[in-house]
């Protein structure tokens, strides 16, 4: 005598199909904050290193009455200064090697460094060095030989320029503007946050470090002549991406250091 076997309990293949967009699904919305929450985790790291970063700037100005040079692509992090010039490669002759480059964070102490020896920002990655631009006051042309220790044609450092001739000259100093600009040394559009005020620019080029709108191309342009940085709100959208970080110091914020520490007079 024939039985039937009862069928056995499972799942079709569409069944599982549907499972799986399901918890496909699920996942997606767990990751994307989570992915959201570790930008701007990175981002609030990077804003507390350029802020250090730029403690530590003040600082090597009022002990050496000078800001340092930028680092090269090639000085370990440490500043680099113009081998052309008299004496060779030091500080000694007022001149840098270029005055847009990475920051010295081997020359200013800064910790982490990574092995080369420059400051990445939260992102990391040797695309996302730590970026620092210092105004050439005495030689502002295409040559790229940058004096830092003079101000305004004048030999000497902070203390022997005195405090007028810090807060007035304003030969080669950096502008900040909320858009890119189709000038070099002032804001053509947008708002002027910073125009011809500023000593010396931090820069954290973002999650995303390759340029993606005019504003982010503004901020990689190292044109000798180019003294522009832009500063806004963060963007995602499509030809207005913006997630650079800026900061900056302005004569004011300088001779306010300088005269608490008592290191430059009328």
């Amino acid at each position: 005598m024939l039985r039937r076997h009862s069928a056995q309990g499972g799942f079709s293949l569409i069944e599982l199909a549907i499972g799986l967009v399901i918890v496909a699904t699920m996942l997606s919305a767990l990751l994307v904050p989570l992915a959201t929450q570790l930008d701007q985790r990175r981002t609030a790291e990077t804003q507390a290193l350029l802020e250090e970063a730029r403690e530590a700037l003040l600082g090597f100005a009022i002990g050496q009455d000078r800001f340092p040079c930028p680092a090269s692509d090639t000085s370990n992090g440490q500043e680099a200064f113009d081998t052309t010039a008299s004496p060779p490669g030091s500080a000694a002759n007022g001149q840098c090697l270029r005055y847009r480059g990475w920051l010295p964070a081997a020359t200013l102490g800064l910790s982490p460094v990574d092995r080369a020896g420059y400051q990445t920002d939260g992102f990391g990655g040797d695309a996302n060095r730590i970026r620092y631009a210092i105004a050439d006051y005495n030689n502002p042309n295409a040559t790229d030989k940058k004096t830092f220790t003079a101000t305004g044609g004048m030999t000497g450092n902070f203390d022997s320029a005195g405090l007028a001739n810090v807060a007035t000259v304003t030969t080669g100093r950096l502008s900040i503007c909320s858009q890119a600009s189709t000038a070099n040394t002032t804001c053509s559009t947008g708002a002027t946050l910073a125009n011809g005020n500023a000593i010396a620019v931090i820069l954290s080029v973002g999650k995303n470090p390759d340029g993606r709108s005019d504003d982010e191309n503004e901020n990689l342009d190292t044109t000798a002549a180019n003294r522009i940085f832009v500063s806004r709100t963060h963007s995602d959208l499509a030809g207005g991406q913006f997630d650079d970080l800026v900061l900056w110091i302005s004569p004011n914020v300088l001779i306010s250091r300088l005269a608490a520490a008592g290191k430059i007079g009328p």
